[in-house]
């Protein structure tokens, strides 16, 4: 076997990335997995220096799943918010034209996110906004990942009960538009 780590991360590419690619299908039901697949492969090549690998196929499955898991929260995540929280959080600096282009409740969900606290409106960034796992905002913050997920739940609560909206309400609102 090949000693460099991207050697083998690319020959299991090779011999296993149908496999991966089937194995997500079934599991997301879904066909348009190339992106997951790609996380896949380079997840393991990230993996690879510190792990110990006997079964190349069952370990780069085990790391799809966990990327299928991943990819389905942070949909969920962006189906629980807003897409105009998404639109406008990732940067305060808007040309004049788009901010004419806000509507009033668009503008009162934007002002009503930065008046979260500071600590939920960090948590909705991290992972809502850059899609960082509950582990790494967890590293970014300083905290456990048990608080970056309560912390989570207690935001988007936070921000349903600010809007006087329900969940269900709040997903209807993010689909629609």
């Amino acid at each position: 076997m090949v000693d460099h780590p991207g050697s083998r991360i690319e020959q299991w590419f090779r011999a296993y990335s149908n496999d991966v690619y089937r194995f997500l299908v079934y599991y997301t039901g879904r066909t348009d997995l190339d992106d997951l697949v790609q996380e896949t492969f380079i997840r393991a090549l990230k993996a690879i220096r510190h792990t110990e690998v006997e079964n190349p196929k069952t370990w780069l499955l085990s790391i799809a799943r966990n990327a299928a898991i991943d990819d389905r929260r942070r949909a969920r995540l962006i189906g629980w918010l807003p897409d105009t929280v998404l639109q406008h959080m990732v940067s305060r600096d808007r040309t004049p034209e788009e901010s004419l282009e806000l509507s009033e409740d668009k503008r009162m969900l934007y002002d009503l996110i930065n008046r979260l606290k500071r600590s939920y409106r960090d948590v909705l960034i991290l992972r809502g906004i850059k899609g960082l796992s509950s582990k790494e905002t967890a590293e970014v913050l300083g905290w456990s990942e048990s608080k970056v997920n309560v912390t989570m739940h207690r935001a988007m609560k936070a921000v349903q009960h600010k809007r006087k909206i329900s969940g269900s309400e709040v997903i209807r609102d993010a689909v629609i538009r």
